[in-house]
This record gives structure tokens, C-alpha cells and sequence, in this order.
């Protein structure tokens, strides 16, 4: 096997190099069996010349995400550790965010040419969403959601616990023998607990997932809830959930976008990893719902990704691979846009350490159910869902990405609350409910 500076492997190092301003940070194979890099951690595999075309064409993480996702690039060893190399490299040199200069793009056509890699824009992975319409539209944004629930119910159980909740969970402290599913629970009994909910209180859950809010609310709070979403299968098996518990009396299941949602006066008002969904221009509304839809002195907790500090690796290409449109902003913007619509923002709390524990828990998860996994949605979608978990757990771990849980309550008028919010024991016994 070739371990000179020559071959494929080779040429695509020295232009790395020159891009970068230094070496190397992990090691690199090609098709021809040449390598070049450094020694000993992952190895990073370029099977076939349509990898460099698809860089050419999708300069930056997206190709790279494509290139992996359709198995023209692979990594030989620790996945997560080999993006880890790569973005501690891309900090300690200053990178930017990929943006290939005129000169670059000439050195990347130049080198292509040689190793025989120029050609057509290769086709877009399968697993990739295709999304008509403007951004942000009802047809879309449902087509969107539907993008990365629409797998079959199976794989779904494959990946998440027995709560079927696909949102951080809630590890207590001193907690060392708690499991992903009891860290969901302590999540959702936290989420009921911030709520203030009370047997008959009415709940509105928007954007319900496959229901672990609502049937924690109603049958551990005994909540009136109505459970929202715009997805067929999620609203299908909701409603088999709520019959096979005797909950029909307290759950109404409704499939719409939120905003169909008609009605008000809630006592509650959940959000569970909703906002992230709505586009930049039409949060204003999606806050000024929230206000409209809870009572005055009711209270609303939205929690939600945000976008933490600026730093190269990770972002929205990498996760574009199975949950497209999304709009993450920094937490302080989130806050200001819930004030302007009326509510009074009285607790923001971080959880951001909790969901690198959480999307760790998937990705094992994944890993060993991988042969099923690759059975129910082919070996495409089974490896964009392990490059999504790898990279979001390191986006969480190292600051890229966070998420919050924010109560606000609607002033009545004069301001007058309806009890004071404090944490109180919100957080006591979180797993013995």
C-alpha cells in the first residue's frame, strides 16, 4: 500500500493543506489505495472519484455530508472522534466557515482534473428531503415535518425508548443509575411541574410528537389535553395510545399546522421542540399564538435548540440531512420575540449537557440496532441519521447548538399573576413520579 505524499490520497492532501494552512488532522485513504496524514486514530476513505465531485459541486459540510451519507467518503474508526479532530483543527487554526476563494475553487478543478474527478453534478442523496415552495409555507413546512417523522412507527421504537419522546430529556443530578427513558419522564413530569398543572386543567401540547406529553399530562396530572400535530402517522398513533389507556375522556387528538389552531383560553400552552420548525420571519405569529391561545395569569413553556457562539464545524447542513428547514436563533433573540407578543418570560433554564447525554443514548441505540435499522429504511437514511446524531451531540457538547426551557406566563390585566413562579420542588423527586 502506498504511504507517500503521492497517488489520490496525495494530491487531495496537498490541497487540503494549501486551503487550510496546515496539516492534516486526520488521515486520509483513497481509491487507489494511497494514503497520506497522520498515523494512528480514524481513517477518512474516499471510495470513489464522485466524492471530489461532490465537493466540487457542494464545496463545504453539505458535500461532505452527502459524500458520507451515500458512501462515496467513509470513516474507518470512531466517527465522532474523527469529527471532533476536524473541528478542534478548524478552531486552533481560526478557520472560517468553508468558503472556497476564486483561487481555491481553480487549485480544486486543477487537482479534480488530474485524478479524472470532473463531471456532472452527481444526483442528490435519496434520503434527502425535496421540498417545493416558498419557505415556511403550510404544504412545506408539513412536507418538511413529515421529512423526518414519516418513517415507519418501527424504526422510530428501534431509535427512542418506550416514551417515544424525540426531545431532550432531563438527567437529575446525582442521579447515576437514571436510563434514557427515566430521564424522559423526569423531562416531561418537569415540563407538567413548570406548568403548574392541576386534574382538570386544559393543556394545548403543539406540535405533540408521538404524544409522551400529552399522555404523561393526562394521566399523571389528569390535564384536559389537546394534543396538535401536523403529522398522519403521529396523530394515528396518538389516538391508539390514548384508547389503549382509557383516555379519551381527557385527550383530543387533531392533526393541523399550528396555525389552523383556533380557540384559547388554555391554562397551559406546551411547545416541546416546536419553534425550531418556524422560519425566522414567521415567529413573530407563532409567539403572538402562544399569547392568544393561554388565558390570562395561564402559563407557556416553550423549550428550544437555539444557536449558541459562532464556531467552525457542525450547523444546519449537517442536520439538513434529516430535519431540513430548520431555524435555530440564539436564546436571547427567542426571549425578546415571546416578551414583544405579550408574555412575561419568568424562567429560562438550560439543558444543554442533557441532550449530549440524550442524542448519545439514540446513537447507541442506532448503533446496536443497526442490521434493523438498515432492514426498515435502507442503509442511505441509517447512515444520514448516524451522521445527524454524531454531529449534533458534538454541536451540544461543545457550545455550536443549545436548548432551553422557557416558562412565560400572560399578565392579566392590571399584571396582577396568578401565584407567584418559583422553582419551589419543581425539581424533587422528578423520577419517583
Amino acid at each position: 500500500m502506498t504511504t507517500s505524499r503521492s497517488g489520490a490520497a496525495g494530491r487531495i492532501a496537498d490541497l487540503a493543506e494549501t486551503m487550510t494552512g496546515g496539516p492534516l488532522p486526520v488521515r486520509l485513504r483513497t481509491w487507489d489505495g494511497a494514503e497520506a496524514g497522520p498515523p494512528g486514530g480514524p481513517v477518512v476513505v474516499v471510495r470513489s472519484r464522485r466524492a471530489l465531485r461532490r465537493l466540487l459541486w457542494e464545496p463545504g459540510e453539505l458535500g461532505l455530508a452527502q459524500a458520507y451519507v451515500t458512501g462515496d467518503l467513509d470513516v474507518e474508526g470512531d466517527l465522532g472522534e474523527g469529527l471532533r479532530a476536524v473541528w478542534a483543527a478548524a478552531r486552533q487554526r481560526e478557520l472560517p466557515l468553508p468558503r472556497p476563494s476564486v483561487a481555491d475553487r481553480a487549485r480544486a478543478v486543477g487537482t479534480a482534473l488530474r485524478l479524472g474527478a470532473l463531471g456532472p453534478r452527481p444526483g442528490a442523496p435519496a434520503s434527502r428531503a425535496r421540498l417545493r415552495g416558498g419557505p415556511h409555507g403550510k404544504a412545506r413546512d408539513r412536507a418538511a415535518i413529515s421529512h423526518h417523522h414519516d418513517l415507519p412507527e418501527d424504526f422510530h421504537r428501534l431509535l427512542l425508548d418506550e416514551t417515544m419522546a424525540r426531545s431532550c430529556g432531563y438527567w437529575p443530578a446525582g442521579d447515576p443509575e437514571c436510563t434514557p427513558a427515566d430521564a424522559q419522564r423526569a423531562k416531561l413530569e418537569l415540563i407538567c411541574r413548570k406548568l403548574a398543572l392541576v386534574p382538570g386543567a386544559r393543556l394545548l401540547d403543539i406540535g405533540c410528537g408521538w404524544g409522551a406529553l400529552t399522555l404523561h399530562a393526562s394521566e399523571r396530572h389528569k390535564a384536559q389535553v389537546t394534543a396538535v400535530t401536523p403529522v398522519r402517522e403521529q396523530a394515528a398513533y396518538v389516538r391508539g395510545q390514548v384508547r389503549e389507556r382509557g383516555l379519551e375522556h381527557r385527550v383530543e387528538v387533531v392533526c393541523q399546522d399550528y396555525r389552523d389552531i383556533t380557540g384559547g383560553a388554555y391554562d397551559a400552552v406546551a411547545a416541546v421542540e416546536t419553534g425550531e420548525r418556524v422560519g425566522d420571519a414567521e415567529y413573530p405569529a407563532f409567539a403572538a399564538s402562544l399569547h392568544r391561545l393561554v388565558r390570562p395569569r395561564g402559563r407557556v413553556l416553550v423549550q428550544q435548540v437555539s444557536r449558541g457562539r459562532e464556531a467552525p464545524g457542525g450547523g444546519a447542513s449537517v442536520g439538513a440531512c434529516i430535519a431540513p428547514d430548520l431555524h435555530l436563533r440564539p436564546l436571547g433573540e427567542t426571549v425578546v420575540l415571546l416578551e414583544r407578543a405579550g408574555l412575561e418570560v419568568r424562567s429560562v433554564e438550560s439543558m444543554r449537557e442533557h441532550y449530549v447525554r440524550t442524542v448519545d443514548g439514540w446513537h447507541r441505540r442506532l448503533e446496536e440496532r443497526w442490521d434493523d435499522v438498515v432492514r426498515l429504511v435502507g442503509v442511505e437514511a441509517a447512515r444520514a441519521w448516524r451522521l445527524c446524531l454524531v454531529g449534533g451531540a458534538l454541536d451540544f457538547e461543545e457550545g455550536r447548538t443549545g436548548v432551553d426551557q422557557i416558562l412565560g406566563t400572560r399578565p392579566a390585566p392590571g399584571g396582577a399573576a396568578d401565584t407567584p413562579v418559583t422553582p419551589g420542588d419543581w425539581y424533587t423527586g422528578l423520577r419517583e413520579r
